[in-house]
């Protein structure tokens, strides 16, 4: 008897540690950590690769988070990629040809024009959201299809405003670069592991993130989610909640673009690319449901750290970046497989 009850203590126990996403995804960085560490030959470990992980998280962090709210909400954005790739040409055609401003202006100098390509950056990204939420709530198509052609109408006009080059305008590298931690050894620390960028992209991400679960913005963000009908109900105006969430994806994916700028000196018509496909598998990978409803915003930022550290650490361990698609892949079937098991352990 005593048996059978501690039986269903550990049982109880395992299927209580399962349901906990957060302790899920911590446990997987810990053990991608101590995989990827003795393979790397202790590389893996070092501040240099640390703040290479980092600076790549902060360029999807805010793609992701844009994700996420539209997928809590019940719908898809499959143009957050190229609203990134439009955002950042816009900037650069705005500083080389709208001002005729050159790479020459860099340094502390060049933050009133970045300043300008950041507000550029942003606007265009509210530019898209708006006719993703256009297309949605006025001409009633599926989020699929509606933000599958924002994808090919700012994927061409990167490509047209850009006359499909980079557009190196003024910038200032010491932005992206990582900060070095005065007092620390550098024989050590070799580099820093933040640079500002990377923090600016983690507090506009706590701050979506606040709103999203301690503000009436994400109760109906959820509520619509969950049960559209029932939000309707309830007095919810779902048109216009969602035309925000778009609205609101649309600006974080702008400003993600205005990161592709800094770190690349310029405006890429390519930047994006393939971007949307990392969006999806960050939140997915850290708890959002597809089906809506279920997410929360700290899962959605292990999970994008979760898939950085993947790629980063296959490519020191020597595995072609051809086989990256095909890792993202995996982890977006691991990660719905789990939620399934998840839901299957709870209605039990």
């Amino acid at each position: 008897m005593v048996d059978g009850k501690q039986k269903r203590t550990v049982k109880e126990r395992v299927q209580a540690f399962t349901g906990n996403q957060t302790a899920l995804l911590v446990l997987v960085l810990v053990v991608l950590v101590a995989v990827f560490t003795p393979l790397s030959r202790g590389v893996f470990l070092s501040t240099s690769v640390g703040s290479t992980i980092l600076t790549d998280w902060g360029a999807y962090i805010l793609l992701a988070v844009a994700e996420t709210l539209v997928v809590i909400s019940g719908g898809i954005d499959l143009s957050v990629g190229a609203t990134l790739s439009l955002a950042t040409v816009t900037s650069g055609w705005v500083m080389v040809n709208g001002l005729q401003l050159t790479s020459k202006l860099t340094g502390p100098e060049a933050w009133p024009a970045l300043c300008l390509a950041a507000v550029v950056a942003v606007a265009t990204g509210l530019l898209v959201g708006a006719v993703n939420a256009l297309l949605i709530n006025v001409f009633k198509i599926v989020p699929f299809i509606a933000t599958l052609a924002t994808f090919g109408a700012a994927t061409g006009m990167a490509i047209i405003i850009s006359g499909g080059m980079p557009l190196q305008g003024p910038t200032d590298f010491g932005l992206i670069n990582p900060m070095r931690i005065p007092g620390l050894d550098p024989d050590v620390f070799d580099t820093g592991l933040l640079s500002p960028m990377v923090i600016i992209m983690a507090l506009v991400a706590l701050v979506v993130g606040l709103f999203l679960h301690k503000a009436r913005f994400g109760l109906y963000t959820y509520a619509i989610g969950s049960n559209e009908f029932a939000a309707r109900a309830a007095g919810i105006n779902v048109g216009r909640h969602i035309s925000k969430i778009y609205l609101v994806g649309g600006a974080l994916s702008g400003f993600a673009g205005f990161y592709a700028y800094v770190r690349l000196g310029g405006g890429s018509p390519s930047a994006g690319a393939g971007m949307e496909l990392y969006a999806i598998a960050a939140t997915v990978i850290g708890g959002a449901s597809l089906m809506g409803g279920i997410g929360r915003m700290w899962g959605t930022v292990i999970g994008t750290l979760i898939l950085i550290t993947v790629q980063s650490g296959l490519l020191m361990i020597g595995v072609a970046t051809d086989w990256k698609q095909i890792v993202v892949a995996v982890l977006i079937a691991g990660a719905v497989a789990v939620q399934t098991l998840q839901k299957k352990n709870g209605a039990r």
